[in-house]
């Protein structure tokens, strides 16, 4: 296999546990999401344990903090998919159900195509991001980068007029 794709991480820590009532819309919507996202133009692989979903897997010492990752052919179809699906219904609650972030929150980044990251790789990214600001390493929709190889100028796809929940 040639070329890239690219690779996201979203992290949240939820206000309650994943088991508590606060939080039982978003659990009884993540299979249909997940099942949306799998079908999507350009979804290529995405982060989960046997549940189906990725809420189970810990990496952190706190039991609220969640994970999510996938990974697309293009930067667009993942644009797509977060911003002008039904996920976007979603995104517009997280406010009931996660704590808003104080940190970076969300991380993209070019991966060989092929290649499956780790959750250890997502939050290396995600720390690079909040380190260092958005870098052909790790960035966001508002400071996209080229894949590697190409020349160009970070891109905004201003995400502003799609992004709901925490403005």
């Amino acid at each position: 296999m040639t070329g890239w794709h690219i690779a996201q991480m979203n992290v949240g820590v939820t206000v309650e546990a994943i088991d508590h009532p606060q939080l039982a819309d978003f659990m009884n919507q993540l299979d249909a999401i997940n099942a949306l996202a799998d079908e999507a133009p350009g979804f290529v692989w995405r982060l989960q344990s046997e549940s189906g979903n990725a809420t189970d897997i810990k990496p952190s010492d706190n039991p609220n903090f969640i994970v999510n990752m996938s990974v697309w052919s293009s930067v667009e179809s993942l644009f797509d998919f977060v911003y002008k699906t039904a996920h976007r219904l979603v995104m517009a609650r997280r406010r009931e159900w996660f704590e808003k972030p104080i940190t970076a929150y969300q991380v993209l980044w070019w991966v060989p195509a092929g290649h499956k990251p780790t959750v250890e790789e997502g939050l290396a990214r995600l720390a690079k991001l909040q380190a260092d600001g958005p870098t052909s390493e790790a960035f966001t929709f508002k400071a996209r980068f080229p894949s590697p190889g190409k020349v160009g100028e970070p891109e905004d796809m201003q995400p502003a007029p799609y992004c709901v929940g925490w403005e």
